[in-house]
Parts: C-alpha cells; structure tokens; sequence
C-alpha cells in the first residue's frame, strides 16, 4: 500500500468513521503482515543455510540484510511510517556497542538494517536457538550469543567471548539493558553488568545509545490485531567514549538520553 495514500485516505474522515476504520483495518491487514512475516522467515532458512555452506558469512550476511529489510519494511502493509536518524555520527572503523531499549521482536530487524555496516551481533536467550526459521539459524551461526539465565556464570563467559570477537574484527554487540521488552511503553531500569561485560574485552568500542520509538505502538494490542498507521522512530544518539566513565554512570547517563528521546522524561 502506498504509504502517501494510506495517510491522506484517513485524512478526511470524521473521527468515529477513523475509529472505526481503522480497527477494521487493522483486523484485516495484519494476517496480511504476518503471513508475510512467516513467509520470508521460512523461504529465506535454507537460503542462509545454503550461502553459508557454499560461501560462508560474507554472502550469508547480505542474505540475512535482504531478510532484515523485508521483516522491517513489510511494516509499510500496515501503513507504518519509518524513519532512520541519526546514522551519520556511526564509525564504520571500530567496534560499537549499540545500547538500546526494547519494545518489540521488531526491534531486531530494525537494529540489522540500521547498523548493518556495522554486522551487529546480539546477546539473545537460549531458547530462541532453536525453533524459529531463520531466526535460529541466524543466532547459531551469525556470532551471536546465546545466553541461559539460570547459568549466570556461563552468561558472562559468552558475554565476553562476543566482546573479544567485535574488538576483533570492529563489529557490533547490540544489547538490551532493561532485559526483557516493554509491555506498557515505559523504560525500565538498565542493568549495567552486561555493558561493563562487553566493554571489559571490548576496550576499543564506541558506546551508541539508540532509541527504538513506535515498536510498542504498533504491538500494543499484541500479534493481534496490530495497531496501523504508526510512525517508527529509530535512532542512534550521540556515541559516548566509554574509557575512564564509571559504568555504572554511563548506564544510567544512556537510559536518560534514551528516555529523553522518547519523551519519557
């Protein structure tokens, strides 16, 4: 759907009407968007897993950026505006530590397509390694980690294995400091462990806050029906050298900024 159409089509309407319409179209568009979802997530499973087998992670990686693109953008079905900001400020040529809030499953698609220069890497639970087409697959063997909760100690091995490897290779580690994503749209507390984990053997990286805003809105009512005509704000705020800052500090100092940007404060 064009997304200029989409908007002026509701412009005109009495406020009842646009209620009205847009639950109906919001029952309507989302199997739509979810079928799609599912879609790409199965078709493009064994398209990863035959470039990585053939050509390795160079060619999977594009594989993965062109899934990422489709997840995020087939938002537009819903009529969902996005907009990409503050992208000009990212270094392509040392590690970064992308610092995010969480609001939805989307948060990852957007943050694949955003620093995707930059070959984000996550810090994920263990159970989202198996099970899901794409995803999984993805998470195994794109250089993310897979964290159990219940093992702390394991936890912060692997935490500091994925900060070995972007200082390594000037990738990027992405991490959700609140732990779990919004239900409510508020921020809750960032945990500063994981940050002081990746920075530790990570010496080098560039801490980059980013605010992820309209995930919620679009999920609010959860998978279904998902709310149309959302506007997704994403973005990167200004980097932050992290050497000689008290960590904990700069957890809270990126929370604000996040919070700010959200109009949260």
């Amino acid at each position: 759907m064009n997304k200029n159409l989409f908007y002026c089509f509701f412009l005109f309407l009495p406020l009842e009407k646009l209620i009205t319409m847009k639950k109906i179209l919001s029952v309507i568009l989302t199997p739509v968007y979810l079928l799609f979802f599912g879609i790409l997530l199965v078709v493009f499973h064994p398209i990863q897993m035959v470039t990585n087998w053939i050509w390795g992670y160079p060619v999977r990686k594009k594989v993965v950026d062109v899934l990422n693109f489709g997840l995020l953008y087939g938002l537009w079905i819903l009529g969902t505006k996005i907009t990409f900001r503050g992208f000009e400020k990212i270094p392509h040529d040392r590690p970064i530590i992308i610092v995010s809030n969480h609001q939805s499953t989307i948060d990852i698609p957007a943050i694949v397509v955003g620093f995707r220069k930059n070959h984000p890497k996550f810090i994920s639970k263990i159970e989202l390694g198996k099970g899901i087409p794409s995803v999984s697959y993805n998470l195994r063997h794109g250089g993310s980690v897979l964290i159990d909760r219940k093992n702390r100690s394991q936890s912060v091995k692997d935490i500091l294995k994925l900060g070995k490897h972007i200082e390594a290779t000037n990738y990027a580690a992405s991490i959700f400091p609140e732990g779990t994503r919004t239900k409510d749209g508020t921020l809750k507390t960032f945990q500063p462990a994981g940050v002081a984990s990746l920075i530790r053997t990570a010496p080098s990286a560039l801490i980059v806050p980013f605010a992820i805003d309209g995930n919620y809105e679009i999920m609010k009512n959860g998978y279904f029906p998902m709310n149309i005509g959302c506007h997704l704000k994403l973005t990167a705020l200004d980097p932050i050298e992290p050497k000689g800052l008290d960590v904990n500090e700069m957890t809270l100092r990126i929370e604000n900024m996040i919070k700010k940007e959200l109009g949260l404060d």
